[in-house]
C-alpha cells in the first residue's frame, strides 16, 4: 500500500493534473467514478507498472522475512550409562552451578567394583613384600649351594690326589662318584642363582607392572563410580526435570532434563527466501523488530550466510527418496547479530521477530568505475532501502495492534 501511494504521487496524481488544468476536465463531471479509468488510464496503467517494479525492487535488493526466531542455547541432562536413580539433588526450575550434582543413580556394582581392585592393589602390595622375603632366602640357598658344591669339589679332588699317589687306594668308581656329586651340586648352584635373578626380575618389573595395571584399574573403577553422578556441565536453570528415586534413565530412550545455561543466547537465526541467495551476504546490514519488545528496531549485522537450504538434505536410510517429498521450498538460513552491544536487553529467548537487510553499493559507488546508468541504477537501489525501513517501521508499530486485538493473543 505504501509503495502504490508512492507510486500514485508520481504517475496518477501527475495525470490528473494534466486532464483538470490542462485539458479543463472537472471532477465530479467528466472525471467520475465511471469515466476515471478512460480519463486516467495513463497513470494508472503506470502506477501499477512502477508499484509493480518498486516492490520487486525492493523485496529483492533488501529482502525481508519474518521468520526469525532469537534462538538459544540448551544442554540435555543425560548419565554416560542407564541406571536407576537413587537420589535427586535439584528441582525443576533451580539455578546449578557449573560441577554442581543434580542426581545420582545406584551405585552397587560400581562400588563393588572399586573394592575389587582396591583389594587386587593391596594383594600385590603384600605379594612384592613375600617377594622380597623370598629373595632374602634365596640368598641363603645361594649360599647354602656355593657350600655343598665347595665340599663336593674338595672331596673329588682328594679322591683323584690320592688315587695319583696311589692307584690301589681309591677305587676309579668311587671318582666317578664323586665327579657326580660335584655336576650335582654345580647344577643346585646354578639353580639356586636363576632362582635369584627371577625373584629380582620379578621384584624390579613384574610386580610394578602388575601393580600399575590394578592402579589403572582401581582409577577406572573409581571413575564409573564418578559417572553415577551426574553433574552439571555449565551453570544455568534446570527445566522439565522430574526425576524422581527408583525412576529408570537411559541415555538411549530417556533423558533426565534440560539445562538452559546462563550464557544460552545464540543470537538471530532468520530463513529469507530461495531469491535472495544472489543479494544476501555477510556483512549486509540488517534490522529487525521482535514481538518480546515491542516499538523497538534493533540494528543487526549478517554475520553468516549458510551455503545450503535445509531443505534438500538427504541421510542414510532403507528407502529411496522421492523428490516430491522434498516439494516444499525451503529458507536461506542467516545468522544475525547485534550491530551494537546489549541490543538483546530485555528480549526474551525464542522471540519470533521480523528482519529486513540492506544491500550497500557505497564501495561501488565510491571506488568502482561504473557507467553512468548503473550509477543511477545503484542509487536508486539504496535509495530503495528507506522505503523498506519505513515499511519496517510501520510494521513495528502495528504489530502491538495486530497481536493483542486482531489475533486476541
Amino acid at each position: 500500500m505504501l509503495e502504490f501511494m508512492i507510486c500514485s504521487l508520481l504517475t496518477i496524481f501527475p495525470d490528473f493534473l494534466f486532464r483538470r488544468y490542462a485539458q479543463g476536465k472537472r471532477l465530479g463531471r467528466e472525471i467520475n467514478l465511471y469515466s476515471m479509468w478512460f480519463e486516467l488510464r495513463w497513470g494508472i496503467t503506470a502506477c501499477v507498472i512502477l508499484t509493480l517494479s518498486l516492490i520487486t525492487l525492493i523485496f529483492y535488493y533488501h529482502p525481508s522475512t519474518k521468520n526469525v526466531t532469537a534462538v538459544f542455547r540448551t544442554v540435555t541432562i543425560l548419565p554416560e550409562a542407564n541406571g536407576r536413580v537413587a537420589e535427586v539433588f535439584v528441582g525443576t526450575n533451580e539455578k546449578v552451578a557449573a560441577g554442581a550434582p543434580l542426581f545420582r543413580l545406584d551405585s552397587t556394582g560400581q562400588e563393588a567394583a572399586l573394592e575389587t581392585a582396591r583389594r587386587r592393589v593391596s594383594e600385590l602390595d603384600a605379594e612384592s613384600a613375600v617377594a622380597q622375603t623370598e629373595l632374602v632366602a634365596a640368598d641363603g640357598l645361594i649360599a647354602q649351594a656355593e657350600g655343598a658344591y665347595q665340599q663336593a669339589v674338595d672331596e673329588y679332588e682328594t679322591q683323584v690326589e690320592l688315587n695319583r699317589r696311589n692307584p690301589n687306594v681309591v677305587a676309579k668308581r668311587e671318582i666317578e662318584r664323586r665327579q657326580v656329586a660335584v655336576n650335582s651340586r654345580e647344577g643346585a648352584l646354578a639353580a639356586a642363582v636363576s632362582n635369584k635373578q627371577t625373584l629380582q626380575t620379578k621384584i624390579a618389573s613384574l610386580l610394578p607392572a602388575q601393580k600399575a595395571s590394578a592402579e589403572a584399574a582401581l582409577a577406572q573403577a573409581q571413575v564409573e563410580l564418578d559417572k553415577t553422578v551426574v553433574r552439571a556441565g555449565t551453570a544455568g536453570m534446570v527445566q522439565q526435570f522430574a526425576l524422581r528415586p527408583g525412576d529408570i534413565v537411559n541415555p538411549m530412550i530417556r533423558s533426565a532434563g534440560i539445562l538452559i545455561p546462563e550464557d544460552r543466547r545464540v543470537g538471530l537465526i532468520a530463513g529469507f527466501g530461495q531469491i535472495e541467495a544472489q543479494v544476501l551476504k555477510p556483512g549486509m546490514i540488517a534490522e529487525v523488530t521482535c514481538i518480546g519488545k515491542p516499538f523497538t528496531i534493533i540494528p543487526m549485522v549478517v554475520t553468516e550466510v549458510q551455503d545450503v537450504i535445509a531443505a534438500g538434505q538427504v541421510r542414510p536410510a532403507d528407502q529411496l527418496v522421492d523428490v516430491q517429498q522434498m516439494a516444499r521450498p525451503g529458507t536461506l538460513t542467516s545468522f544475525l547479530e547485534p550491530l551494537y552491544e546489549d541490543q538483546f536487553t530485555g528480549i526474551p529467548p525464542g522471540s519470533n521477530c521480523i528482519a529486513n537487510a540492506y544491500t550497500s553499493n557505497h564501495d561501488e559507488l565510491t571506488h568502482g568505475n561504473v557507467s553512468t546508468p548503473r550509477w543511477l541504477f545503484l542509487h536508486m537501489v539504496d535509495a530503495l532501502g528507506l522505503v523498506h525501513a519505513m515499511i519496517l517501521r510501520l510494521q513495528a508499530l502495528l504489530l502491538p495492534v495486530q497481536t493483542l486485538v486482531l489475533t486476541g493473543h
